[in-house]
């Protein structure tokens, strides 16, 4: 399914360049609003729960229209499918720039998010047909870079947009990089041949796009709805579970499923979608939480809380640059160990956090974590394809970005709804403590400032209170990322090393 011939290293290199700027730009999305996020809510009167949709809008759409990317690519011929998704992600993101209410905004997101959902899965099948296999290793570190550098840097070039200029350019940016790439893209890229035989399994698809709907839409709408004390929360939860189980029963019982369940025999890859899932939350949650964190308990100007963010894609960058180096030489277990280590590292110094954090330390933190997920993610997309037979790579590599979606869309959700509930705790938990004799119980007078026997006094304590409990409630999310990673590190022992290439043999 490559090439009629082999791409010369000149080749290899335009072809790269062109299909990084298409993944950066869509994997850049999933963040670049974060920053803004305010001031999108500010323009459009939307509460907190409501402008998250802006988020998760975006990445649940293309967590549902990844998977059909194999087969519309192998319907339509891989290079066409490729460029007409790259032109709808461009003219969608124009449409995000103008829009001038909350529900066009969400309409314009599930749209762009529908149409980038295949140029990451697309991008990694591309780069590994263009690659001999003795490169795939450098080739996924590419890749890999580009897929885990656009979300990190994602707030701190949204930041600086939208410091300069308004929310609005954090889309129109990404007019220029689109036309690029689709030139490069009609210019370079070859066409694979059109397999017009291969069914489409629209009922499995139905079941799988209704199942991850509802679910997400339950997650996003709980803790406004009190969760199942609402009849919402109740049909969506048992509709989204019902559609999952129908989808499972239907994708091992149909004749052509929407998903070949062989996919799940190879254990390398099977292993590889655990990690990439968790990969998935601690990449996406991480930094959903830290902008609102650092604006809203610490006062950072959008651009400052941008620029401190921006270390951590350095050390991703080191990172790949390391593996790209040794991939072919170390065991890519220790690799991946190394980063899980990393990032469970980070995120327990993270849990140490406080509202009077310095920024060094936001830094130094955001470094390691950087390193960690550069560590997991090349390795991890190089053994999870070693094993699998070629004429699968789009598919798996649509299965593999979807549990990477879909890692960052629960991942999102669940620590967002986590977040506002432990907040209303932990604010309950402490204002049982306030009492009129606070100070004397200290053994010192609270400042005037605070004085609750005074209006004034008694708000800006609790304005206090609710920033203590939020800063709690923050580090509770951490914990429990840094707990899921510590819990996965076992199970690098299932992955296998892949087998080395052997000179004249074929794929």
């Amino acid at each position: 399914m490559g090439p009629a011939r082999p791409a010369t290293p000149g080749e290899r290199r335009l072809i790269s360049i062109c299909i990084m700027l298409a993944t950066v730009m869509q994997v850049l999305d999933t963040t670049i609003a974060n920053v803004a996020l305010p001031h999108m809510q500010g323009s459009m009167s939307a509460t907190q729960d409501q402008i998250a949709w802006v988020l998760t809008s975006y990445i649940i759409a293309t967590a549902i229209m990844t998977p059909p990317t194999g087969a519309i690519a192998a319907r339509f011929g891989r290079k066409r499918t490729y460029f007409w998704i790259v032109a709808g992600f461009t003219v969608t993101s124009m449409l995000c720039g103008i829009a001038t209410s909350l529900p066009e905004m969400v309409l314009y997101r599930i749209l762009q998010g529908a149409f980038g959902a295949g140029l990451v899965p697309l991008s990694q099948a591309l780069l590994l047909d263009t690659y001999p296999r003795e490169l795939h290793g450098k080739a996924m570190a590419l890749w890999g870079l580009g897929v885990m550098i656009g979300p990190i840097l994602g707030p701190t070039l949204g930041g600086y947009l939208t410091e300069n200029w308004s929310w609005h350019w954090v889309f129109f940016i990404n007019l220029p990089v689109g036309i690029l790439a689709m030139i490069g893209i009609l210019a370079l890229v070859p066409e694979t041949p059109r397999d017009r035989s291969r069914p489409f399994d629209a009922f499995g698809f139905v079941l799988l796009s209704l199942a991850l709907g509802l679910i997400q839409l339950m997650l996003d709408r709980g803790q406004s709805q009190d969760w199942f004390d609402s009849t919402e929360i109740i049909v969506t939860a048992v509709g989204g579970g019902l559609c999952l189980y129908l989808f499972i029963v239907h994708t091992f019982t149909a004749k052509h499923p929407f998903i070949d369940p062989s996919l799940f025999t190879d254990r390398n890859f099977s292993t590889g979608l655990i990690f990439i899932f968790l990969t998935g939350v601690v990449l996406i949650a991480t930094i959903a939480l830290l902008p609102p964190y650092l604006q809203h308990l610490m006062n950072y100007p959008v651009l400052t809380t941008g620029l401190v963010l921006a270390p951590r894609g350095f050390g991703t960058l080191l990172a790949v640059m390391i593996v790209g180096r040794v991939i072919g030489k170390a065991d890519v277990r220790i690799l991946v160990f190394i980063g899980m280590s990393l990032t469970a590292l980070s995120l327990w110094e993270m849990a140490e956090f406080t509202t009077e954090v310095d920024p060094w330390t936001i830094v130094r933190t955001g470094v390691i974590q950087g390193m960690g997920l550069g560590f997991i993610f090349v390795p991890l997309s190089t053994v999870s394809f070693s094993t699998l037979d070629p004429r699968r790579r789009v598919e798996g590599a649509g299965m593999f970005s979807l549990m990477r979606n879909l890692g960052s869309s629960l991942g999102v959700s669940v620590v967002m709804s986590l977040l506002a509930r432990n907040i209303q705790i932990n604010h309950a938990s402490i204002t049982e403590t306030v009492t009129p004799f606070i100070g004397t119980q200290a053994g010192r007078p609270l400042p005037p400032l605070w004085d609750p026997a005074t209006l004034a006094g008694l708000h800006a304590l609790n304005d206090e209170i609710t920033r203590q409990a939020a800063a709690i409630a923050y580090v509770n999310d951490f914990v429990l990322m840094m707990w899921m990673t510590i819990l996965a590190i076992p199970l690098i022992a299932l992955l296998r090393p892949p087998p080395r290439h052997v000179p004249g043999g074929g794929d």
